[in-house]
């Protein structure tokens, strides 16, 4: 059983997992973002590799990634950078999960890059450009070799059978994509709710985890009661940008999720 999967199977209350930018609001932040989400109570932190072109996030999670590579930020550094979260009290049993795109994990080198995501302490990965058949022929294996994760995503408008294959071809969790929309969009959770409540008569094989549109206590709430869980990253990645003092604020808003 992987660590993600553990965190599904012992956790009595919905799962709560927050993204954030590597490398944002400074370079050096990363750690201490993640200790800080940890010892708040945060199961999995998701962790964004920035990148010049993220076809799926919206303005807020853009904004962030160009600072985080006007900071100086690459895969390599966050390697290096990661290499000391699993020897934190704090983050030995959060789940830890890369969230990216195929472009510059293909320019490091894929079998590289699983290799040392695996060695820094990562447990899963999320690549949204990655296509399915891909995965099947060539991605998947190398994924599998190194003991990750591998988490689809799947919208409103997936059809049952897509669902079910791609709940076939995911471990860890599957991603639930609340519109088709980009990330920190409004949402109505009345069409939401109907389709977690279709995704839940499936009954798959993987926890569902809702993510795009979630950003305080009340929207974790309502899709948590139809899912195992959501992902928060535009909110969180706004309270970032306020400059206040991460010891406070990192707490203080996890809190607010969930008290």
């Amino acid at each position: 059983m992987s660590r993600i999967q553990s965190i599904f199977s012992t956790t009595k209350q919905p799962v709560l997992n927050i993204y954030f930018t590597a490398g944002y609001p400074t370079l050096d932040s990363t750690l201490t973002v993640m200790d800080l989400l940890a010892n708040a109570g945060v199961d999995i932190i998701e962790i964004g590799m920035p990148y010049s072109d993220p076809l799926a996030d919206g303005p807020v999670i853009q904004e962030s990634s160009s600072i985080a590579i006007a900071n100086g930020m690459t895969i390599e550094l966050l390697f290096s950078q990661l290499k000391a979260c699993r020897s934190q009290p704090s983050l030995s049993k959060t789940g830890i999960v890369l969230m990216g795109y195929m472009n510059p994990v293909l320019q490091y080198g894929f079998n590289r890059f699983c290799a040392d995501a695996a060695n820094a302490g990562v447990d899963g990965l999320i690549l949204p450009d990655l296509p399915e058949y891909e995965f099947e022929k060539e991605y998947g294996q190398i994924i599998k070799a190194y003991g990750l994760d591998f988490i689809f995503l799947v919208t409103p408008e997936t059809s049952e059978e897509r669902v079910r294959k791609l709940d076939s071809l995911s471990t860890g969790f599957l991603y639930a994509v609340s519109s088709s929309a980009t990330t920190g969009g409004e949402t109505s959770f009345n069409l939401v709710l109907n389709y977690l409540q279709k995704l839940q008569s499936y009954q798959l094989k993987n926890p569902v985890m809702v993510g795009f549109g979630i950003k305080d206590k009340a929207s974790f709430d309502a899709v948590a009661a139809n899912s195992q869980g959501a992902i928060i990253g535009s909110a969180f990645i706004k309270a970032l940008s306020n400059n206040d003092s991460l010891n406070e604020l990192v707490p203080s808003f996890v809190k607010s999720i969930r008290p």
